[in-house]
């Protein structure tokens, strides 16, 4: 057996030469493995370390003011009032009730079995949109709906977007035909709960200076291009008068507005209307990639935002959790498409945790159970 001796030269060693060779063989897939990743193959394990602090369950009950629901089975429902227990989720509201026969069959499925654990909101039916007054009648199918036991208004996205009449004209945000469902929403004191746009680089240029671009990439479907869809601003100017015109009927902005990328834009709607308010839904990437604003901004208007989710997952509530409730550093976001950023916690007063936990929805939803929730 050799014995390898490095002396003065290691490259003149023949060990050490036959070696080099080997080596590269060794790093060579490891290389261009590390130069053909994606960025979607991309996940970076944090080298940070600080305190952590998992949020399990809120420390409040609280209102789920945007939700979806289509499954009415017993044993769903049974099912999720236990995962709803799990993490202090006193009340969901289920914004896809539908209208008529559709609506009462989830009433009777959710509210029915559970009374004080549900909420649901009625939608509007565009079947006889193109039929002379077709805004007396929805509004007429609304006060109906009311009757039959649903709380609120939901406005789905395509409205402003997608939905046109037969003559190819866009249906307007601020269309007048609509007049009657909103002056029958003030009338009833329900609130509308609407969602007007898309996060407003949706309507920009894919390209390598959009911040959604991975999100676009998976889902082109999402894009509005300015050939198929107004300007987010075109409907922005249409929502905001929609609003002025309407002083008397409740507005909740879904996922912020849109403006959870510019606060002080939504601070100065809320100072404009004070029929308006907001929910929280899907944009908590926003929030916590801004913690000092994040925090100022919801504490100056603690009295109007709502907590929503969207998308029902029940692990996912906890990143909101966390992100309300604790000064927490640097932690991952649930869904990498909406945010290749990590974010921080911005630590709400306990005065301000509960206004936007369930207070503000108490306030704005009729016939909700009080008793249910801290005084």
């Amino acid at each position: 057996m050799m014995t390898m001796r490095i002396k003065n030269s290691p490259i003149d060693s023949f060990g050490i030469r036959a070696c080099v060779p080997f080596m590269l063989l060794l790093l060579v897939p490891a290389l261009a493995a590390a130069q053909s990743l994606t960025m979607e193959e991309y996940e970076p394990k944090s080298t940070l370390v600080v305190r952590e602090h998992l949020v399990p369950r809120a420390k409040y009950p609280f209102i789920d003011i945007h939700s979806h629901q289509q499954n009415l089975s017993s044993d769903y429902v049974d099912k999720l009032v236990k995962e709803m227990d799990s993490i202090n989720l006193q009340l969901m509201v289920n914004l896809s009730g539908g209208t008529g026969e559709r609506l009462k069959q989830v009433i009777a499925a959710m509210k029915g079995r559970y009374p004080d654990r549900f909420v649901v909101f009625a939608n509007l039916s565009f079947d006889d949109l193109n039929e002379p007054g077709y805004g007396k009648r929805a509004a007429e199918r609304l006060a109906q709906d009311v009757r039959s036991g649903a709380q609120g208004l939901k406005i789905f996205k395509n409205f402003g977007m997608d939905l046109k009449y037969k003559n190819g004209n866009r249906v307007k945000v601020d269309d007048p035909e609509f007049d009657p469902v909103w002056e029958t929403c003030a009338r009833l004191k329900i609130p509308v709960l609407i969602h007007i746009a898309e996060p407003a680089v949706f309507f920009e240029p894919i390209d390598r200076f959009n911040e959604r671009w991975l999100e676009l990439k998976e889902f082109p479907n999402r894009a509005r291009p300015p050939a198929r869809y107004p300007a987010f601003e075109t409907l922005m100017a249409e929502r905001n008068h929609l609003f002025a015109s309407h002083p008397k009927t409740t507005f909740i902005v879904a996922h912020l507005g849109w403006h959870g990328n510019d606060l002080e834009r939504l601070g100065k709607l809320f100072d404009r209307f004070p029929n308006l308010y907001a929910d929280n839904a899907a944009v908590l990437a926003e929030l916590g990639r801004q913690p000092y604003s994040a925090h100022d901004f919801l504490v100056k208007y603690q009295d109007r935002v709502l907590f929503g989710k969207d998308i029902y997952s029940p692990q996912e509530y906890t990143y909101y959790f966390r992100a309300m409730e604790t000064r927490d550093e640097y932690f991952e976001y649930y869904r990498k498409r909406h945010a290749f950023w990590r974010i921080y916690g911005f630590q709400l007063p306990d005065e301000v945790l509960k206004k936007i936990y369930y207070q503000n929805a108490l306030k704005l939803v009729p016939g909700i159970n009080a008793e249910q929730f801290p005084q």
